[in-house]
């Protein structure tokens, strides 16, 4: 989740109608840790080289990732996102009830292992490790991402020493090929596909 994600669309014209959406439930929220429109781009992007396939997502917040990556996709491409608080939760099953190709659940980060493994994986809540006190980064090749499948990493401070354990964590764990984007000065995300 971007601190003051959503306070970065306040100028952004042309959003999607589903983003445009989902951001005016963060508003109504006070949620402002949505992914920032580069990372929604971003993740439209790679979301678009997974249609028809399965796609997760941890850290729902209140639908905006998932609208991007939705918008860029469509019906054939099966969406699981999770989201620990359960009014954020509700806001985003309301927002995509119109999909049953999306399901948004409300629980803890981890019990979107049962729907594994994915072809994408988006970390925007749990599993990264990233945080101080946070659980242990997920291991990829256990049931979470299939072969061949990438995973995205967001909210990463270029230069930021404080997620260097953790960005050497993706960057080097031997079962993935991985490379760290520059979406902003302040704001980077680490892609990886699985090779082994």
């Amino acid at each position: 989740m971007t601190v003051r994600g959503s306070t970065a669309y306040e100028h952004v014209q042309d959003l999607p109608p589903r983003v445009q959406a989902a951001m005016a439930i963060a508003s109504a929220q006070e949620f402002d840790h949505s992914c920032a429109p580069e990372q929604g781009r971003l993740l439209s992007v790679l979301a678009r080289g997974y249609v028809g396939l399965r796609v997760g997502e941890t850290g729902t917040g209140c639908g905006v990732g998932l609208a991007w990556m939705l918008h860029a996709t469509g019906a054939t491409t099966s969406f699981v996102s999770i989201e620990i608080d359960a009014t954020r939760a509700e806001a985003s099953v309301e927002l995509f009830a119109d999909q049953p190709n999306v399901r948004v659940l409300n629980g803890d980060w981890t019990e979107l292992h049962a729907f594994g493994p994915f072809d994408l994986l988006v970390l925007d809540g749990g599993g990264k490790g990233k945080e101080p006190g946070d659980d242990p980064p997920l291991d990829p090749s256990d049931g979470w991402l299939a072969l061949g499948g990438t995973i995205v990493l967001d909210d990463f401070t270029p230069g930021d020493r404080a997620h260097d354990e953790a960005r050497r964590y993706w960057l080097d764990h031997p079962c993935l090929q991985a490379t760290e984007l520059l979406l902003t000065p302040t704001l980077s995300t680490v892609v990886a596909r699985r090779i082994r």
